[in-house]
């Protein structure tokens, strides 16, 4: 898996996209039996499970994981960052609401990452400050209570040694934050880490506010993980669509599978385009590289979707090509 991600972020034409670095993460439900799966009302009458899905700023789809449909989506958010089994690191992470939490917002700074999500909630999560909020007369309207810093500096050792565990992979970021919310009573760890995270929230927020380019890269990496899910939507038609699975490692092998298809997918349309914008550029008066920003290595039209995938033809051993798919293109002129 790592290995086509990698190759195809080596492709000049990938370059086009943007920042590999610049990821993005979402969630997408598929219908299960109802052995195999849990009824959530946003998505239906139909039991099913959710696919979490993460997509590099070049189309890279490198990591998904099997969550349920009721499970929600924020504690899972780093793992598919810390695990990715592609070579290149995750800077900046864009997510939609459904992965917000304040501590994962912590958890990304502590882990030297950026957490760029898209709240839709926005205008009503409170801002915080330290002290009081009358010392910001213009913003108290839009101020929460203040930081407790006195249970960050009780519990920043605690805090400093939970990141890194999860950096160095003896924890795992989703078993770790379901656990410590999990207590009756509040952990005083996982306030400790509410508390910075709200913070960074707040900074985000500000910065969201002021940044409008930021504004503009997140819709951008999350429509690409809109892109993935239509994909995925098409290549997923084995039984109806529906996932019959019932062990928790089927479920997993059946998604990472999901996933392979997707990335070679991707991989072969990437080639291509390449091929089709160097013919472009020899022959059409209106080829502009700047428009190959707007592109996407997603499309499926020409992809035989049913049938038997054949990974023992010899073809990429014997660097087999297809050949161009060259029609006679329009006269814009006349």
């Amino acid at each position: 898996m790592g290995r086509i991600v990698d190759a195809h972020h080596s492709l000049p034409f990938a370059q086009h996209w943007g920042a590999a670095e610049h990821s993005s993460s979402d969630g997408q439900f598929f219908a299960a039996n109802r052995g195999s799966g849990l009824i959530n009302a946003k998505y239906g009458p139909d039991p099913g499970l959710k696919i979490y899905s993460f997509l590099s700023g070049q189309y890279g789809s490198f990591h998904s994981s099997v969550i349920g449909a009721t499970a929600g989506e924020a504690p899972f958010v780093l793992d598919g960052l810390l695990t990715n089994p592609a070579s290149f690191d995750p800077l900046v992470h864009y997510t939609d609401t459904g992965g917000v939490s304040d501590h994962v917002f912590a958890l990304f700074h502590l882990l030297g990452m950026t957490f760029a999500p898209r709240l839709r909630d926005f205008p009503d999560r409170r801002l915080a400050c330290f002290g009081s909020a009358k010392a910001w007369a213009t913003l108290s309207p839009l101020i929460g209570k203040p930081i407790n810093e006195e249970v960050i500096r009780q519990h920043w050792g605690d805090i400093m040694r939970l990141a890194a565990s999860i950096r160095d992979k003896s924890l795992k970021p989703s078993e770790i934050l379901r656990k410590l919310g999990a207590y009756r009573q509040q952990n005083r760890l996982y306030l400790a880490l509410g508390e910075i995270g709200r913070i960074e929230r707040t900074l985000f927020m500000l910065d969201w506010i002021e940044n409008a380019a930021l504004r503009m890269e997140c819709h951008a990496g999350l429509n690409k993980g809109e892109s993935r899910h239509s994909l995925a939507r098409a290549v997923f038609a084995h039984s109806q669509g529906r996932i019959h699975d019932r062990s928790d490692v089927a479920q997993q092998k059946r998604a990472m599978a999901l996933n392979l298809v997707i990335a070679a997918i991707t991989f072969w349309n990437t080639i291509y385009m390449d091929k089709a914008a160097g013919h472009l550029a020899q022959t059409s008066p209106l080829y502009d590289v700047k428009l190959l920003a707007h592109t996407s290595p997603l499309g499926w039209e020409h992809v035989i979707l049913s049938g038997d995938f054949d990974w023992h033809s010899g073809a990429a051993d014997r660097k087999i090509a297809r050949p161009l798919n060259i029609r006679p293109s329009r006269d814009w002129g006349t």
